[in-house]
């Protein structure tokens, strides 16, 4: 069981400073994950928003236009910072508000920092341009990238002192980072084209065709890129399946808020499923009352009682 924190306490006025900062930066940059995180209880909702802002940083640092060896120096540096934060070295009045907020969330919370370090170990594989031969390479990195967020996030949700199989809980949430992660892939495909970047493996490409990759609004010539796309999708919906075996872990509005993450997620696999080729067109996105709908649903608990009803079924039939 992993202990829930539900009364933090008192928070000092420069943390609520720190706090509220990292509170825009995700509100502003993660809308997303901001309609899940709105949510949780406060305690919660700030420590998430810390987690994001350092998870931003990162990825920011990786995404720029700075030359590839000042990257990689950059990301030692936050590094350093974290390993900071771990020995608790950062001070309430430190002059960098993600720091200190992060730094007081892991005093709160029982927050693995080491997926921190994990998450810049995925960045800098995206700096370096490795590229992937097989899905067993591609999960790699996006445990990474995405499975050391899952497993962070779950050091703040923690378990229902009750539930069943929590010694489980860690990789469950992993591996829902894993299919928010293959969801996002299939979505930024041309984008990341566009960046020089390739993330699906080279196995599949060749299976359907598209080694040459996608470099404008069609498909490679000759290919069976719908083929491809729907290979994916069927892959990451295993790993949702998977994943969403957490839900009943979780006290209701940690659960609700899992939900609401992972269920704009999949219904932005259902629409890429239903028009493939919409993802070299633009961005697929779903609009703002559909979220909306997906965080109410994940309020109500549905999706929870869903994964309960479901998971119990399976073991009735392997009982009998």
């Amino acid at each position: 069981m992993i202990r829930a924190v539900d009364s933090p306490p008192h928070v000092s006025a420069p943390v609520l400073a720190a706090y509220s900062y990292c509170e825009a930066v995700t509100g502003q940059q993660a809308r997303n994950f901001a309609y899940g995180i709105r949510l949780l209880p406060t305690a919660k909702r700030r420590a998430m928003s810390a987690l994001y802002a350092f998870s931003r940083r990162v990825d920011d640092i990786g995404d720029g236009e700075l030359a590839g060896e000042v990257k990689l120096a950059r990301l030692e540096d936050t590094r350093a910072l974290l390993a900071r934060i771990r020995e608790g070295e950062v001070e309430e009045d430190d002059t960098d508000p993600v720091a200190v907020a992060l730094s007081h969330a892991a005093r709160v919370f029982p927050i693995p920092l080491g997926g921190l370090d994990e998450l810049i170990d995925g960045v800098q594989m995206d700096v370096r341009g490795e590229t992937y031969e097989t899905w067993d390479d591609l999960k790699v990195y996006c445990r990474c990238v995405a499975g050391a967020i899952g497993r962070l996030s779950l050091g703040v949700f923690g378990t229902e002192p009750a539930a069943r199989g929590a010694e489980r809980a860690g990789e469950y949430a992993d591996t829902l980072g894993l299919a928010l992660q293959l969801t996002n892939i299939l979505r930024d495909v041309r984008e990341d084209a566009a960046g020089g970047r390739t993330y699906l493996p080279a196995d599949d490409l060749a299976k359907f065709g598209c080694s040459a990759g996608f470099n404008g609004p069609t498909p490679p010539e000759g290919s069976d890129f719908a083929g491809l796309v729907h290979f994916e999708v069927r892959r990451a919906r295993a790993l949702f399946a998977e994943g969403y075996r957490l839900l009943p872990m979780l006290d209701r509005r940690s659960g609700a808020c899992v939900a609401a993450m992972a269920g704009i997620y999949r219904r932005l696999l259902d629409r890429i499923e239903r028009d493939p080729e919409a993802v070299l067109r633009g961005r697929v996105s779903l609009p703002g009352h559909e979220k909306a709908y997906v965080a109410v649903r994940g309020l109500s608990g549905l999706d929870t009682r869903h994964v309960t009803r479901h998971v119990s079924r399976r073991s009735v039939r392997r009982r009998a």
